[in-house]
């Protein structure tokens, strides 16, 4: 990950107003930051930093959002790479980078899987919900790079296929981990992932970022922003 230079941020940034738009209208508005600028702050200054805006589905398409792609050209798309590095115990890599073996933990259930069929890869942040929270307005790069980002390792999760289906596109407001255990660090990696990439938050997941976050360690987060 490209780290520049770090800025501590102590407290929310200024709230300001702006017109509604057709798909995320604005209720509160916050300061951005520059591409590659590393930022640290307590999570929830983080949450109370991110545009709170009404979302729109509008011309979303998850092809729109090129994933799985190969970009060292080793071999192994993005959905193996995340496979490799997360195992607890290492599969073999054959032909095509086919995974055999191996034993992963998946922390939205706390389950350990021992055959990489039965996981899926999560996008923390989902590509529907990325698009209605910004991502329309993207290049297609962009969204791209969102798809298949290794540089943050909150972007992309392994987890058990069954946990991944039932969250689909949900956020916060409307899903959260079966296990109770991992809400914390859920939230938390939710909140850096928006920041990340500047992405609002709707009333509702604000309200329950807000609500799950009230019974957390205030942490701080490090974000190296992607946009």
């Amino acid at each position: 990950m490209r780290l520049t230079r770090t800025v501590v941020v102590a407290a929310a940034l200024a709230a300001m107003l702006t017109p509604a738009t057709a798909h995320a209208a604005p209720i509160r508005q916050r300061v951005q930051h520059a591409a590659d600028e590393t930022i640290t702050l307590p999570v929830r200054d983080a949450l109370a930093a991110l545009t709170v805006a009404d979302e729109s589905r509008a011309g979303y398409s998850r092809d729109k959002f090129k994933h799985w792609t190969d970009a060292d050209k080793d071999g192994c798309n993005t959905r193996a790479e995340v496979l490799l590095e997360e195992a607890v115990a290492a599969p073999e890599v054959g032909p095509k980078c086919a995974l055999t073996g191996g034993v992963w933990y998946s922390p939205y259930d706390d389950q350990y899987i021992d055959d990489a069929r039965k996981l899926d890869v999560d996008h923390l942040g989902p590509l529907a919900e990325a698009w209605d929270s910004g991502a329309y307005a993207w290049t297609p790069k962009e969204r791209e790079a969102y798809a298949n980002d290794l540089d943050d390792p909150r972007a992309l999760v392994a987890v058990s296929a069954a946990s991944n289906r039932s969250k689909a596109d949900k956020d916060p407001a409307e899903w959260m981990p079966p296990y109770v255990g991992y809400w914390c660090t859920y939230v938390t990696n939710w909140v850096a992932d928006k920041t990340r990439y500047q992405l609002s938050v709707d009333p509702a997941e604000h309200d329950a970022l807000a609500d799950r976050l009230a019974a957390c360690p205030d942490q701080p987060i490090t974000v190296t922003l992607a946009r």
